[in-house]
């Protein structure tokens, strides 16, 4: 079987191409192709003799994961249905703001945390995805924009990468990191850590690392006190908010700069949407720099949660903004395309199981 080389670093590279008797130096020039370029087919990179890229051809392959599904939105929100060569799927979304936008990964075929309002929630955890498979993720976007070779910040369209898809990404902390890296090099995707932002609903005991690696933070915190967390999302048994909220203050103890943590708060009827939760989260954060994501609930089949008024929300919004927090209401997006993380990769699995 061929080796895929979309995942390798650049030292692991250099270390596969002088296992096979080609010079070290050659892996620099592999890299751009594969990084900067976005090439996949050996035949066209030209830069390379003919004799390498004959063997680079009978031994690897370059490859970005196939799409089984588009859909658009009449906003602009793209959402993709990516397999694996194993058959794994997983959803990646670009969500365009006015002069840039985001690209939204994936870490895991499903997730393990069972947060009671998410939909991959319902999926059981599979496996975690390679670096390979993170990667590939962005690389198959910038394919669906044009967007190769790797442009300017100023220029690109793709300018952002969050880590806030299917799964946990500090429960595949190894595979999150090695895709950084190779997202952040200079020579290949040129992505800076200061546009990388990984999402995690609580592992408090890996959030500290993340300074290590210049990425910026949110957290998926929905709720303002550990009764309302233990109800809707089950880690905060293992990590209740006193342990989470301490990691968050180790992570900005250890930024080189000051660095605001964004709290992501989905606004669920009823559950975490009173003034009173309001107040409460202000007490919760004294101590940290951070600024709030107010996010409308997308209603998905077979959740009993209801979103929101926009009074409710509006309220919620204008007590945390008094404090001097910022709280901006995320605007919707995508509803028009099962906009919920999960839903697309579902409707399809209930499509192939019944073919």
């Amino acid at each position: 079987m061929k080796k895929e080389l979309v995942g390798l670093d650049l030292n692991e590279l250099k270390s596969e191409l002088e296992s096979i008797g080609q010079k070290s130096f050659r892996a620099k020039q592999l890299w751009q192709w594969i990084y900067n370029k976005g090439e996949i087919d050996f035949d066209k990179m030209t830069s390379l003799s003919k004799e390498f890229r004959s063997i680079l051809k009978e031994k690897y392959i370059v490859s970005h994961p196939k799409i089984i599904a588009e859909q658009k939105s009449v906003d602009g929100t793209r959402k993709w249905l990516m397999e694996f060569p194993d058959g794994a799927r997983v959803e990646c979304v670009y969500i365009p703001e006015e002069d840039r936008g985001a690209v939204c990964i994936s870490t895991q075929v499903g997730c393990a945390q069972g947060c009671k309002f998410c939909h991959t929630g319902t999926q059981k955890l599979l496996r975690n995805l390679t670096a390979s498979e993170i990667v590939g993720q962005v690389m198959a976007a910038r394919d669906a924009y044009g967007e190769w070779p790797t442009k300017t910040d100023e220029n690109r369209m793709l300018s952002n990468v969050v880590f806030m898809g299917m799964g946990e990404p500090l429960a595949n902390f190894d595979n999150v990191k090695k895709a950084i890296l190779i997202l952040n090099d200079g020579d290949g995707m040129a992505i800076s850590k200061r546009k990388i932002t990984i999402s995690t609903c609580g592992l408090a005991n890996k959030i500290p690392e993340l300074a290590d690696l210049g990425v910026k933070l949110a957290i998926s915190l929905h709720a303002p006190n550990n009764e309302i967390r233990d109800q809707i999302m089950p880690i905060n048994r293992a990590f209740p908010l006193e342990k989470l909220m301490k990691a968050c203050k180790d992570y900005q103890k250890k930024c080189d700069r000051r660095s605001f943590i964004t709290m992501e708060y989905v606004m669920l009827k009823g559950i975490n949407d009173s003034v009173q939760c309001a107040q409460e989260l202000t007490e919760l954060v004294k101590g940290l720099e951070v600024k709030f994501n107010l996010i409308p609930f997308h209603p998905w089949n077979g959740c009993s949660f209801e979103p929101s008024s926009k009074t409710s929300i509006d309220k919620f919004a204008k007590f945390l903004e008094s404090k001097w927090f910022a709280a901006p209401i995320r605007r919707s997006r995508g509803e028009d395309i099962m906009a919920a993380c999960g839903q697309l990769k579902t409707a399809k699995e209930n499509l192939r199981g019944n073919a």
